[in-house]
């Protein structure tokens, strides 16, 4: 694949980055080197030529012709080769495949872990809002208490509220007493006033 070209302008400025390909026709070209299993743009595929290879070496071994060992063995060789040069890349895949379920079985008990935790936190998050309820319901028994202390506060003394009590209590005996008095006086008079008319 071509880089990306940068053209700075003579203000130095940067100029929009120009690509060789689009991003579908990246997706496509990576698509086919990881299937090919190919790094660049140029020379056959490494299966391509091992099938090359193979086809070499096979259609030297079934020459109807005297056989040429040495050739043979160098093709065979030179297969060989090519099929470790293959076998390379495959083993380090399966080695990033092998590294890759391990991190994926790590990452799944990171995330039951972290669910874990989320769950513990939504329970201590219930139970606080639980607590502060409480606490709101406290607080407003301890306001009313409050209250209702400020205005026992503001009330006399219990002592000078039973003087003022008693005081009345006398005030108020008083007035009965000379209710029955004036009562008394007021029927004393009536029967003079019925006896004087009785004597007119």
């Amino acid at each position: 694949m071509l880089g990306k070209t940068r053209k700075v302008s003579a203000r130095g400025e940067a100029v929009a980055a120009n690509y060789a390909f689009g991003p579908s026709e990246d997706d496509v070209i990576i698509k086919h080197r990881l299937l090919t299993r190919t790094t660049t743009t140029r020379g056959d595929p490494p299966l391509k030529k091992l099938q090359k290879k193979f086809t070499t070496f096979v259609s030297e071994v079934d020459k109807d012709e005297d056989i040429n060992y040495n050739d043979c063995e160098k093709l065979a060789r030179a297969f060989l080769q090519e099929l470790t040069t293959f076998e390379i890349p495959l083993l380090k895949s399966k080695a990033i495949v092998e590294a890759n379920v391990r991190e994926k079985e790590n990452f799944n008990e990171l995330k039951e872990e972290m669910n874990r935790q989320i769950l513990l936190a939504q329970s201590d998050i219930e139970d606080l809002k639980k607590q502060l309820e409480e606490s709101k319901v406290e607080r407003r028994h301890k306001e009313e208490c409050e209250a209702i202390r400020k205005l026992i506060a503001m009330q006399p003394p219990r002592s000078e509220t039973m003087k003022v009590i008693s005081e009345l209590e006398k005030e108020i005996a008083a007035l009965d007493a000379e209710n029955t008095a004036g009562s008394r006086l007021l029927e004393l008079r009536k029967k003079q006033f019925a006896l004087l008319l009785h004597v007119v």
